[in-house]
């Protein structure tokens, strides 16, 4: 592999001093594209092009042709590991993912199959590897998966939900279902996070993009707890060099102490949590991720910028930041706004790493 020329997102996770603040934006290769949705039309539909190893690539490397982002993402989607459980994932036009079988009582969690990383994720193993090999240690590469309960909630509601009627009822009714739904998809998560970085993945995020729609214990008993123990299951080295770990909660902020104990390098942060009380919140335990609203970006360039100064003001001088957005860019953004959000953090931010 070769050696890595950018490492300034990798330095920032782990808190050590970097020359200015690294940038990169969730969902950054996507439909905001255009380039990305001439790709898509080529692969046939979205799975296609996750399980197509050259497209994934090419989607993969699109962004950082456009802009100085300091980090590249794997493309693919979260929900990999449900179907290669045996669920069958396929996506309807305008409604999102869907699954063929829901998973709602015990019998239903033993009858789910163990997922092979080399047979039935090896398409993912595959894009990492030829995405490695393509970056050419330009900036490194990110892998990623859903939490335990964010993919656990797709699988007992058969799709997304915006009350998790069947996922919540379960683990108040039958919280025993829940947990042996849950403690599976942690071990496969823990086998596959470990599995794209021996593919070359050289940071992982684990997206729990439905934990801040639980309780409070609940979220520290059904999310936060897997996280962790995933976490620990991690390999933190690879060929020598530190596999940083970033766990972002949407709607999280309210458990920033608790999630700085996961054992994670780094928390992300949607855009309801003020930076400076995050990092007053977690001292020196974790560097932080974020957090302009995406929504920003339908704003004029000099509106973005300023924004993009207040965060950066907001967090202060030192290391441990990643800017980022606060969740995923949306489809509609105009690409030229998602650049001015990108040039502002390479130009504003050095004067608080002098």
């Amino acid at each position: 592999m070769a050696e890595l020329k950018n490492d300034r997102f990798l330095r920032a996770l782990l808190r050590e001093s970097v020359d200015r603040t690294p940038v990169w934006m969730m969902r950054q290769a996507g439909r905001y594209l255009p380039e990305y949705r001439e790709t898509r039309a080529q692969a046939g539909d979205f799975l296609s092009l996750c399980k197509n190893a050259e497209l994934a690539c090419e989607v993969t490397l699109q962004p950082l042709r456009r802009y100085p982002l300091d980090a590249a993402i794997l493309f693919s989607d979260i929900l990999t590991i449900p179907d290669a459980m045996g669920l069958g994932l396929y996506f309807e036009t305008g409604e999102g993912p869907r699954f063929e079988r829901t998973v709602r009582s015990m019998a239903d969690v033993e009858a789910l199959k163990t997922p092979s990383m080399e047979t039935d994720l090896g398409y993912v193993m595959k894009a990492v590897s030829t995405i490695r090999q393509a970056l050419n240690g330009d900036v490194p590469l990110i892998g990623f998966t859903g939490s335990p309960w964010t993919l656990a909630t797709y699988m007992i509601e058969g799709g997304s939900s915006k009350d998790f009627r069947h996922a919540k009822g379960m683990l108040y009714d039958q919280p025993e279902v829940l947990h042996a739904l849950l403690s599976r998809l942690a071990d496969a998560v823990t086998d596959y996070l470990n599995a794209q970085i021996e593919a070359g993945a050289q940071a992982v995020q684990i997206f729990d993009t439905w934990g801040g729609a639980l309780a409070h214990d609940a979220y520290k008993t059904f999310s936060l707890a897997y996280m962790s123990k995933i976490v620990a299951g991690l390999k933190r080295t690879h060929q020598g060099n530190k596999v940083p770990v970033i766990i972002f909660t949407k709607g999280g902020g309210q458990w920033l102490e608790s999630m700085a104990q996961s054992g994670a390098d780094a928390l992300g942060l949607d855009w309801t949590t003020p930076l400076d009380e995050a990092r007053s919140r977690v001292g020196k335990q974790v560097a932080l991720q974020g957090n302009l609203d995406p929504a920003v970006l339908y704003s004029s360039p000099e509106r973005i910028r300023d924004e993009v100064e207040r965060i950066l003001a907001e967090f202060g001088k030192g290391s441990g930041h990643v800017f980022n957005l606060g969740h995923g860019i949306h489809p509609q953004i105009d690409p030229e706004h998602a650049g001015a959000f990108v040039e502002a953090v390479v130009e504003l931010s050095p004067k608080y790493h002098r």
